[in-house]
């Protein structure tokens, strides 16, 4: 198997907040006319971890970004925790901490990119935290987009204390290899049945309210599309939080970052950078 995480650029790594949550620096390869660019934060999805991200890092450092992977709480290399205690609030002050700690270090907000559950907390941020720009993938919904565009026909599970990790048992996808799948099954892990019952329609959860009329930052929308219905929701939340929208058809939800077509979303998001410079 390749193990995309073993093949990152060099980089630096530490611990922030009285949850040692493990940050990972990517200084950017950047040229003189690049200096004064905001930092990106990428923060990952449930079950995963800045693992997640192997094969986007090496992209935004090549082109002079300054990037930093998040570890929630419990997740990866952060500090084990009950995940029986952990809730949603808990992520949102993971995240909160990782903005303080990049904004004194680089004297400038990052920029945010969150990923399926990722994308709902970094919203939720974005409402009250000052951030340079916001950019989500595959993110998982709010109460608003389910209400104008409902999942059908779902038959909730209520989660327990502790949601085991993915089992992938399946050889490919549409857009995943077996060594995409199995570079995923070697990391992947639990996560808090709490935070799922709190986001995830799927669980029952009544959703998380986002006010689109407080995120000021301009952002960018990148959903995995099989159905007119999931391109419809994608399209609702660029336009519930004044986006920009791309929907890439036949791609899935973590093929988005570690499958064949990953690359195509790599590249809307460093167009819709330039404007940072």
């Amino acid at each position: 198997m390749r193990d995309y995480a073993r093949e990152l650029p060099e980089h630096m790594g530490r611990y922030v907040g009285e949850n040692d949550l493990f940050l990972k620096i990517f200084p950017g390869n950047c040229r003189p006319d690049e200096a004064g660019r905001p930092p990106l934060l990428f923060v990952h999805g449930a079950f995963t971890g800045s693992w997640m991200w192997s094969k986007y890092i090496p992209h935004f450092m090549a082109a002079g970004w300054d990037s930093y992977c998040i570890n929630l709480r419990g997740h990866y290399k952060s500090r084990s925790v009950d995940f029986t205690t952990v809730e949603f609030e808990h992520y949102l002050e993971d995240i909160r901490e990782a903005i303080s700690a990049i904004a004194r270090e680089c004297a400038a907000a990052p920029i945010v990119i969150g990923f399926s559950m990722g994308g709902i907390l970094s919203q939720k941020l974005a409402e009250n935290v000052g951030i340079a720009g916001l950019v989500l993938i595959d993110s998982s919904i709010s109460r608003q987009v389910h209400d104008e565009v409902p999942y059908q026909d779902l038959a909730p599970e209520i989660p327990g204390l502790v949601v085991p990790a993915p089992v992938r048992d399946e050889q490919s996808s549409a857009d995943e290899t077996p060594e995409d799948i199995a570079f995923q099954r070697k990391y992947l892990s639990m996560e808090s049945g709490r935070a799922f019952g709190a986001f995830s329609f799927h669980f029952g959860a009544e959703g998380i309210s986002i006010d689109g009329g407080k995120i000021a930052c301009p952002s960018l929308v990148i959903s995995a599309v099989s159905d007119e219905t999931g391109d419809r929701r994608g399209r609702a939340t660029a336009r519930h939080i004044g986006g920009e929208y791309l929907g890439l058809w036949g791609t899935t939800h973590t093929g988005l970052l570690v499958g064949q077509r990953y690359h195509e979303a790599v590249s809307r998001i460093m167009i819709w950078l330039t404007r940072f410079d």
